[in-house]
């Protein structure tokens, strides 16, 4: 299930990923608005009546196979996701991404045919300590110069104290299973990394375009803004997200 741990080890990876300057924004959601962008056999997760929607800009980095390194071009991009939070029909929750964005037409093609909606952005990154800024222009093959569709600058604050860490900010940051359908067939791919290591944020810029570009509506108020510096991904084989097996922990998943 979500929160601050893993629930189960990937004991072999197929894949190894490392996120870095990562923005957490989300957006609360009547979940009847979200859950017609969902994939038969999944429903939108709720917490006290509604569901939240995530925006996530990043530095992706050493994106690797066991053994070898990262393929010419795939060492180090921005990319952005949108994010619902979902569970199967065996209760297990996870992401559905209703958006994802990249600058790497080769690593686009590859996760795409897995079944994840990855689309080209020209985007940009620059990041210090306390000062990160994102910059994604519209998705498509054709790039404008100077393309602002989304940006972000982000004050990363000091972490967050303990008391903070609430149970739903757990639970839409630890997600330890991503959805995707190929060929009509919904996959689910564990995934594995230590907790996040949560700061307060503070983030301005043009920040709703990706909601609109999912089928979302504007939202109604401001997001809820976290940073994190880094963790580091291990992902395992997909599987039909029909199906259950014994994960590690002794747990059913």
């Amino acid at each position: 299930m979500s929160g601050r741990d893993p629930d189960h080890v990937v004991r072999r990876p197929v894949n190894y990923q490392t996120w870095q300057q990562l923005t957490f924004l989300h957006w609360r959601y009547d979940a009847a608005t979200v859950q017609p962008l969902l994939p038969d056999g999944l429903t939108v997760q709720e917490w006290d009546g509604a569901t939240w929607v995530g925006i996530t800009p990043f530095r992706m980095s050493d994106v690797r196979l066991p053994g070898l390194p990262p393929p010419p071009g795939w060492d180090a991009f921005p990319e952005l996701n949108v994010r619902a939070y979902v569970r199967d029909q065996h209760g297990r929750d996870g992401i559905w991404f209703l958006g994802m964005l990249v600058p790497r037409a080769s690593f686009l093609a590859t996760l795409r045919s897995l079944g994840l909606p990855y689309q080209l952005s020209n985007c940009e990154m620059d990041a210090d300590e306390r000062r990160w800024s994102y910059r994604f222009g519209t998705p498509g093959w054709l790039h404008r110069r100077g393309d602002r569709w989304f940006t972000a600058q982000v004050e990363v604050g000091q972490p967050l104290p303990e008391q903070q860490r609430t149970p739903l900010l757990d639970s839409v940051t630890g997600r330890w299973w991503a959805y995707h359908r190929r060929a009509r067939v919904l996959w689910h791919t564990p995934v594995e990394h230590e907790p996040w290591p949560l700061h307060h944020a503070t983030v301005t810029g043009d920040l709703t375009a990706p909601l609109l570009w999912s089928g979302l509506p504007e939202p109604a108020a401001e997001p809820m803004a976290h940073a994190a510096p880094a963790v580091h991904a291990r992902f395992g084989p997909a599987r039909p997200a029909g199906t259950r097996r014994r994960l590690s922990n002794g747990n059913a998943g």
